[in-house]
């Protein structure tokens, strides 16, 4: 609607005082032609806004004006109050800020507003972290959070996965992101993109000079970058493999990042051509794996997971197979002799006690 383009734009402007055409244009979804529209109704309504042309030019309001404008829509009070997901502000030590800001919001919604604002945060939880996902390292994000906000270069000590000991990098950070839980430091390292756990970065100390950013380039844009590297990574191990269809819900939700195929089987055959065929239902899965060893991930499914190829993933859980099976028969056979020992004594197997 009109209105909310000419309430974003003076918003956008009091903000960043001023704000290229285009710009504008690309932010409200329309034409350049509309936004200059847009700034002559803003003017004609005793709103003091220009235009500058040329390369430093754009659409800019007379210096120390503004307007206090706080009525929001519903949808809009109620997005606020979802703004938070639990532990994230807390890790940048923001979290009194965020209940701080959000009280002052409550105070300028209409009153009609407040109490489906006030029902959104009772109602909706936003928990990041995935399902058994074990506890977390500490993280501390102090030093971090600083370089980042007062864009500064950071020396950080960094251990590796499977590194015994950590390497030392300089860095010119763009910013943090949370994906699921863990904290990442999006970083340029001698001028290419690189991703940094946080909670593997053993020490981390400012430098004493300015961030040295690629120019244009936004945390948004690296954190693009570096999540395509990691998401189309090759998988040179493939492994077709069959896993009951009553067990496939939780299989896709464990092994869900291996799937080479959406995630949804195929509807189950009608219960007359199963008797027909004689066989039990499977769903024919294809997965792919950094490395070999990384098909014992299928052992945890025990027989409601086989892999038909190739020949040596088979070998592999065959023979894995193999020795957890003498391995556990041996522990076996101490406590099968024990329960017989029991049973001569005239106890039960289960209790100890006189049957």
């Amino acid at each position: 609607m009109k209105s909310d383009r000419l309430l974003a734009i003076l918003l956008l402007l009091q903000t960043r005082n001023r704000v290229p055409a285009g710009e504008l244009a690309e932010r409200l979804e329309v034409s350049r032609r509309t936004v200059y529209r847009d700034v002559e109704a803003l003017s004609a309504a005793g709103v003091p806004v220009y235009a500058e042309r040329g390369r430093h030019g754009g659409i800019a309001l007379l210096p120390g004006f503004r307007t206090d404008v706080t009525g929001l829509t519903p949808d809009e009070a109620r997005a606020l109050f979802v703004l938070t997901a639990r532990g994230t502000h807390a890790a940048l030590g923001l979290d009194a800020a965020l209940a701080s800001a959000l009280r002052k919001v409550m105070t300028a919604l209409p009153a009609a507003h407040r109490p489906a604002a006030e029902l959104t945060s009772r109602r909706v939880l936003v928990d990041p972290d995935r399902w058994l996902a074990g506890p977390r390292a500490a993280v501390d994000l102090d030093v971090l959070r600083t370089a980042v906000f007062t864009d500064r270069r950071l020396r950080v000590g960094y251990r590796h996965s499977g590194a015994d000991r950590a390497r030392a990098y300089t860095l010119d950070p763009y910013g943090l992101v949370a994906k699921a839980g863990t904290w990442y430091l999006a970083a340029d390292w001698r001028r290419g993109p690189h991703l940094y756990r946080a909670d593997r970065i053993v020490r981390a100390t400012l430098v004493d000079a300015p961030v040295r950013r690629r120019p244009g380039v936004e945390l948004e844009d690296i954190w693009a970058e570096l999540r395509r590297r990691v998401e189309e990574r090759p998988s040179p191990v493939r492994v077709t493999a069959r896993v009951r269809r009553a067990r496939w819900d939780l299989f896709a939700r464990i092994l869900g990042a291996s799937l080479l195929d959406p995630p949804h089987p195929p509807d189950p055959p009608d219960p007359p051509e199963r008797e027909e065929s004689g066989t039990e239902d499977w769903v024919t899965v294809r997965l792919g794996f950094r490395e070999l060893g990384a098909a014992h991930q299928l052992l945890q499914f025990g027989a409601d997971v086989e892999v038909l190829e190739p020949a040596a993933a088979r070998r592999l859980l065959g023979d894995t197979a193999a020795r957890l099976a003498r391995r556990y028969a041996e522990t076996g056979t101490g406590i099968e002799n024990e329960a017989t020992s029991d049973c001569h004594a005239g106890g039960h197997p289960d209790t100890g006690r006189a049957r």
